[in-house]
């Protein structure tokens, strides 16, 4: 156990289910074999999700102040933040007051990474909502992450499923819109989904990634007779990929480059051009088990493929398949950074 890398689990969205994955994986004894875990958030929120699913005697708490006390021989440490009183976060209900507790635990998980404290950590689901209605002025948790450690590289998400890798050059942005943004400045945000695919995959262990790129058009855009944007920035953003070292082929059909990746197993990652062109044939294979890296960060973060699942919150039925594979993953990213 010693020798397992310290990871912060931060509870998520008080109202979602977010609290009940970290208090299953608790009662199985899943968190054993890959880390020394320290709980992040409210203890009262971690007991409700443990009276949910039955297992409150099951789970030895040691609540701590300070981490330095964790001892895991004592019990499950939790850092108590006391800042949300469950009563006043009933389930299913988006309020400020967890959307606060949820931008409070992000930045200290990054604190207690630069302090040498932790390895990283994972999270359960977040409400964006309720991290705006409590100031979040950012588009996401990937954005305020990076203003946290003053990250300027690119950085993402990054949609793992089955052992792929998936990188988005434009995400949630309407689709008439995507073509513009893949030819602004010249292509640059290709070039910087191409480099954030390669880092996060090289992060992971994976040595000389090989990257398939795919296509924005039917049919590749047909030489140029159904659309230019494979001819005047895809293929130019991969030649300047390659020539700095990146192994990234393509521009390849959508619809060719997730057979060729799934089935022939000939790509350890994939660049799309916006959302569903990756996340439709990710939860098409893998809907339950999918895991979010938050690509491109020195500090190895990930969380499970879904949200909060307010419509389930509080009834102790999410399974826990996507939350274990996002343990997993961090402790290979811990393993390999280490």
């Amino acid at each position: 156990m010693a020798t397992k890398p310290v990871i912060g689990v931060l509870l998520g969205d008080a109202a979602g289910v977010g609290p009940e994955l970290v208090a299953k994986c608790a009662a199985a004894n899943f968190y054993d074999a890959y880390c020394r875990p320290v709980v992040i958030g409210d203890v009262r929120v971690l007991k409700r999700a443990l009276e949910v699913i039955g297992a409150t005697d099951q789970v030895k708490l040691q609540v701590i102040d300070n981490i330095d006390d964790a001892d895991w021989e004592a019990g499950l440490p939790v850092l108590d933040q006391k800042n949300v009183d469950p009563a006043e976060v009933p389930f299913a209900t988006k309020t400020k007051v967890s959307g606060k507790a949820c931008l409070d635990m992000l930045k200290l998980g990054v604190e207690l990474w630069q302090a040498g404290k932790i390895g990283g950590y994972v999270f359960g689901p977040l409400n964006k909502a309720g991290m705006h209605d409590a100031g979040l002025d950012l588009e996401s948790e990937h954005h305020y992450i990076a203003r946290l450690l003053g990250h300027t590289e690119p950085f993402g998400e990054i949609n793992v499923t089955n052992g792929l890798y998936t990188t988005r050059t434009t995400s949630h942005i309407p689709i008439s819109q995507v073509s513009h943004d893949l030819q602004e400045n010249g292509g640059e945000r290709i070039k910087r989904a191409i480099r954030l695919s390669y880092k996060t995959l090289t992060s992971a262990g994976i040595e000389n990634p090989r990257i398939g790129v795919a296509a924005l058009n039917p049919h590749n855009g047909e030489n140029g007779e159904i659309g230019r944007e494979e001819i005047d920035v895809i293929s130019p953003a991969i030649a300047d990929a390659q020539a700095n070292g990146i192994n990234a082929m393509g521009p390849f059909p959508s619809d060719i480059v997730f057979h060729r990746a799934l089935n022939k197993k000939e790509f350890d990652g994939v660049v799309t051009m916006y959302h569903d062109q990756g996340q439709i044939a990710l939860k098409l294979i893998g809907f339950e088990g999918g895991i979010t890296v938050a690509g491109g960060f020195p500090i190895p973060i990930v969380t499970c493929g879904h949200g909060t699942a307010y419509d389930i919150a509080g009834k102790g039925i999410v399974t826990t398949a996507s939350f274990e594979n996002a343990v997993k993953q961090f402790y290979k990213m811990a393993s390999f950074a280490a």
